[in-house]
């Protein structure tokens, strides 16, 4: 299940993503979106940043995995 709330965070739109597996587990994703200038945006995608057993506790791994990238890369 796609997460429809962009949260910004430090000049990024991070949009975590869950999806459920066969087996029933959720595997959590992430997009991060940056504005680069007039010509265009960065954009990042991971999948598969590891597997739950809840779609929230998914989604609550992307969007922290994502502020980690984000602090760690700029």
């Amino acid at each position: 299940m796609q997460n429809p709330v962009a949260r910004h965070y430090r000049g990024y739109a991070v949009r975590p993503s869950a999806h459920r597996l066969p087996d029933g587990c959720f595997s959590s994703n992430l997009t991060l979106t940056r504005p680069l200038d007039r010509e265009g945006r960065s954009r990042y995608e991971f999948y598969s940043l590891g597997y739950f057993p809840t779609e929230t506790e998914a989604l609550r791994f992307s969007d922290h995995w994502g502020r980690d990238w984000i602090d760690t890369r700029g």
